[in-house]
């Protein structure tokens, strides 16, 4: 996206105008969908800028729904009453949250089963809800348009295991391409004859054809459903690994193959001692974990992620408009709770022009990141001052946060950290600043200190009352001011500069000005 041109327009800058003052992402702004899976049924309500979602609500009940339909043909009778109980409850949780009428979806257990019209005619009576039952390529489809709500540029093939079906869809320039479904939920696998053989034959099969039409040259997999979540977060356990978000959780085939050797050696109750898995959940997982096996053998994926995205989000992104899409939710997300958090909306922006000069080389990568910290960095003000550099970090490492991977978690989160906080020697986040290699720790320290002192003239932008120019070659920090603001470069301001210099690893220099350049304060 061109600055330059957007500054032109309201000088709103690389940041875009917001789109939560927009009517047509207001009208999102409650949005209640029903999930009827083969194992579960989930109520989500969103709430707040469309293009990130913000969960107001979100209440899932394992009822088995698919449970022996192999060998019945039909509903299993107990979770058939457990689903109709729960969606009576959402029907009526949603009208009292304005979350009406709900988006109500019924996958592979409806679909397949003999009274699955029986079932949604009685839904329909008690509720009022009408059931939509999709088949195996739309539920792929939705599935895979919710990582496209989360990771606007993703590449590669998304896979989602339910219940009772797995299904696999393309992913490729915000779009979804081939997608196929298949039997391959661990509720019907149970039924498959002949012991672990027999199993394991079943289902090397089933990939290959699934194989012939999707293509085994996707480098990377996205997984998305419960027990796939399931797993990489056994993942996380064995690994030791510090941070325990499942959204953009990168695995390797190894580390998987690992995991699912070290699950088989171990008791199922031990480990969900150790994750707090149901039981329900963790039946399904030796069986889910069978299939993850051969189907890294079979398309042999350079990276995997785990989504937390899938099938409700995919309901959701399926009805904004296509401008709001294409918008970048980690930016929209910041920008959302900049409105409705800081002290004074509007200046993370300004704050991004005062620090900019400093990663004149960043890569459009790291620069969305710097974005969002500087969107981000007043919106725990309301904490107690000795805390808030931990409510910073926590936030920016554990909040439902769209487009922003583990190590970029980490990133903003050590630059908000020393937003509030010169040093960050014996933190309890020490294990995780060990997911960023040196540099990166530098960079995000950089920036920290950078808006710890551009927030020392907050009594307007900083970038039309001083302006930093950073010689990386010459180790040399300036500071220009206006001459009537040079007054706020107090006490205070001149340790924070100096800590700031210390960071870079420069001398400093400070100059006063009548008047500052016109292109000063300008993202370049």
């Amino acid at each position: 996206m061109d600055g330059s041109a957007e500054q032109r327009s309201d000088d709103w800058g690389p940041f875009g105008r917001p789109l939560f003052n927009d009517p047509e992402a207001r009208a999102l702004s409650r949005v209640g969908v029903v999930d009827v899976g083969s194992n579960s049924v989930r109520l989500v309500v969103f709430d707040g800028a469309a293009r990130s979602p913000a969960y107001f609500y979100n209440e899932k009940l394992m009822c088995g729904l698919g449970a022996g339909l192999s060998e019945s043909g039909r509903l299993n009778p107990d979770g058939r009453r457990r689903a109709l109980s729960a969606l009576r409850r959402f029907a009526l949780l949603a009208e009292a949250m304005g979350a009406t009428p709900l988006t109500v979806v019924a996958t592979a257990a409806v679909r397949d089963a003999e009274d699955g019209p029986e079932f949604r005619a009685e839904v329909e009576r008690e509720t009022g809800l009408k059931l939509w039952v999709i088949d195996g390529e739309e539920e792929a489809r939705l599935s895979a348009q919710g990582v496209l709500l989360g990771w606007p540029g993703a590449e590669g093939l998304v896979c989602d295991i339910g219940g009772s079906s797995m299904e696999l869809a393309e992913v490729s320039d915000g779009r979804v391409g081939r997608r196929v479904s298949s039997a391959l939920g661990p509720l019907k696998l149970r039924d498959v004859k002949g012991g672990k053989k027999g199993l394991k034959k079943y289902i090397a099969a089933r990939l290959a054809e699934l194989a012939e039409k999707v293509g085994t040259s996707h480098e990377r997999l996205y997984l998305v459903g419960g027990s796939w979540r399931a797993i990489a977060r056994l993942d996380m356990e064995r690994r030791g690994y510090p941070l325990l978000v499942l959204h953009e959780y990168r695995m390797t085939r190894k580390s998987i193959l690992d995991t699912i050797k070290w699950i088989a050696e171990n008791d199922p109750d031990d480990l969900r001692a150790l994750t707090g898995t149901s039981a329900e959940r963790m039946s399904l997982v030796p069986i889910a974990a069978q299939v993850l096996k051969q189907l890294l053998a079979t398309l042999m994926p350079r990276e995997i992620f785990v989504s937390s995205y899938g099938i409700r989000e995919g309901l959701l992104f399926e009805q904004m408009p296509e401008r709001l899409r294409n918008r970048d939710p980690l930016i929209e997300a910041a920008r959302f709770a900049e409105a409705s958090q800081s002290r004074l909306p509007g200046f993370g922006r300004r704050l991004y022009s005062f620090v900019r000069p400093l990663f004149s080389g960043a890569s459009e990568e790291r620069l969305r990141l710097i974005r969002a910290a500087c969107l981000l960095h007043d919106t725990a003000w309301r904490a107690h001052p000795d805390y808030r550099h931990e409510v910073c970090f926590d936030n920016a490492t554990r909040a439902n946060l769209g487009g922003l991977d583990h190590r970029g978690r980490v990133f903003i989160g050590v630059a908000l950290l020393h937003r509030y906080k010169n040093n960050r020697s014996g933190s309890r986040f020490d294990p995780l600043f060990r997911l960023l290699d040196e540099k990166e720790i530098a960079q995000a320290e950089v920036l920290g200190k950078a808006m710890r002192f551009g927030a020392m003239f907050s009594t307007q932008a900083p970038d039309t009352l001083a302006e930093l120019r950073y010689f990386p070659k010459r180790k040399r920090l300036e500071l220009w001011l206006e001459k009537w603001a040079r007054d706020l470069f107090g006490e205070v301001a001149e340790i924070r500069f100096a800590a700031l210099a210390k960071a870079l690893g420069v001398e400093t220099d400070v100059k006063v000005r009548k008047r500052l350049s016109h292109s000063a304060g300008k993202t370049k």
